[in-house]
């Protein structure tokens, strides 16, 4: 089926780029996070002598990667079921936050990881570089930003204008 049977406007077009981008992205930051738990459980330091998975600061950044996805990903479904639905979504900005999130949590699984995470044969170097092209797919952020911020001062003054 040719585009135009699912969208109808050029807004439409942006907003549904917008949103499978946001998707795409989240995907390739569970992946990294799916590879960090199985890591995490398999990786047992002899000093140790148990799985680096017991740590409470690896289950703890765990915990922060697993939020800042799962809350992306509330949004971003949101968004979708909303423009399904016909109404009104700002795309832009559910890109803006689930890429954002999903920058930051391969950043800080490869962080976790440390050297070895940079090592080519290592999935978590080609989540990150995946990741990362995040930010130069359109909608970019500081478009995103400037949009955002000029329709909050448009919607400030016209509430201004209104009540004054």
């Amino acid at each position: 089926m040719p585009l135009e049977a699912f969208v109808e406007t050029a807004a439409d077009i942006r907003d549904w780029n917008a949103l499978g981008l946001a998707a795409l992205y989240l995907g390739v930051a569970a992946a990294a996070r799916d590879w960090l738990v199985g890591f995490l459980h398999e990786r047992v330091p002899a000093a140790l002598g148990k799985p680096l998975a017991t740590l409470p600061r690896f289950q703890s950044a765990v915990g922060e990667i697993e939020a800042a996805l799962v809350s992306a990903g509330v949004l971003v479904r949101a968004q979708a079921a909303d423009y399904d639905a016909g109404l009104p979504v700002d795309a832009g900005i559910g890109k803006l936050v689930a890429t954002r999130a999903a920058i930051g949590a391969v950043e800080q699984a490869v962080a976790l990881v440390g050297n070895n995470a940079l090592n080519r044969r290592n999935p978590l170097e080609r989540h990150l570089r995946d990741v990362l092209c995040a930010r130069i797919h359109t909608p970019q952020d500081d478009t995103i930003l400037a949009a955002a911020g000029q329709a909050a001062l448009n919607r400030s003054q016209h509430t201004k204008e209104h009540t004054s």
